[in-house]
């Protein structure tokens, strides 16, 4: 599939850096599958590989799509409610498990739909299955999108759109250490007091994460609030001004 070539273009550079072309690594990544339904054990297997034909317009998608053919990202839709406090709840209930993917928009008043990448240790195959379980029994409903061609490609970067009426929404964008665990922290700083109706993060693997943030703030609030950002451990910027917001968001 794609994403296991995928994978085999990320496994021969990180053992070689060498960067292998899609049709290069399609030994590599037969090979792996051949001896991963097999069982192959105590034999030396040889895959002939090319590297040309890549550029760093497809390293991208290759990035995106490496970690769902090891198995190491799982892609979920998940209904949560649409309340304060939601998100943090959410995080808590997949335990250690690091977000690799966060993506929200405010739809509706009683659920809201979450886009969500979860990292994976792939180590066996049931893992997602329990996590999957995991999440239903803590009435989560929850949809797996790993396999979905229609998620993987256009609908992870077209989450969003303009809200349905969030009312005194204001938008920052927030910088925080990456660690495991930062995203929890992160919501956990921001508390229950304000209602978040836009939310979107990508692990990207670097120091810092970055997180775009809708936020419902009264105007009886608006103090409070101000006071909030002024006491944060994060670096932030106000775009409730900016005009991509407005045109796309708003």
């Amino acid at each position: 599939s794609t994403d296991e070539t995928c994978a085999a273009i990320k496994d021969a550079f990180e053992d070689t850096r060498t960067l292998l072309e899609p049709a290069g690594a399609l030994a590599t990544a037969g090979m792996k599958k051949y001896i991963a339904s097999n069982k192959v054990k105590g034999q030396v297997l040889i895959a002939i590989t090319s590297g040309a034909n890549i550029n760093f317009d497809r390293l991208h998608h290759v990035t995106e799509r490496a970690e769902l053919g090891e198995k190491r990202e799982a892609l979920l839709a998940v209904t949560i409610p649409e309340q304060p406090g939601s998100f943090r709840q959410f995080c808590k209930t997949l335990g250690n498990r690091s977000i690799t993917e966060f993506n929200y928009r405010y739809a509706d008043s009683k659920e809201a739909h979450v886009f969500a990448g979860v990292k994976l240790t792939g180590s066996n195959n049931t893992e997602k299955e329990q996590l999957l379980e995991s999440l239903n029994d803590a009435n989560y409903p929850t949809i797996d999108l790993s396999d979905n061609e229609l998620s993987k490609v256009h609908l992870r970067y077209m989450v969003g759109g303009h809200g349905q009426d969030p009312s005194n929404e204001v938008l920052y964008r927030f910088i925080f250490p990456e660690r495991p665990g930062a995203l929890l922290h992160f919501l956990s700083t921001l508390g229950e007091q304000w209602n978040i109706s836009l939310f979107h993060y990508r692990n990207h693997g670097s120091d810092f994460g970055r997180v775009l943030v809708g936020i419902q703030v009264n105007k009886d609030q608006k103090a409070d609030f101000n006071h909030f950002l002024e006491s944060l451990e994060y670096d932030w910027k106000e775009e409730s001004n900016n005009p991509a917001y407005q045109l796309f968001l708003q």
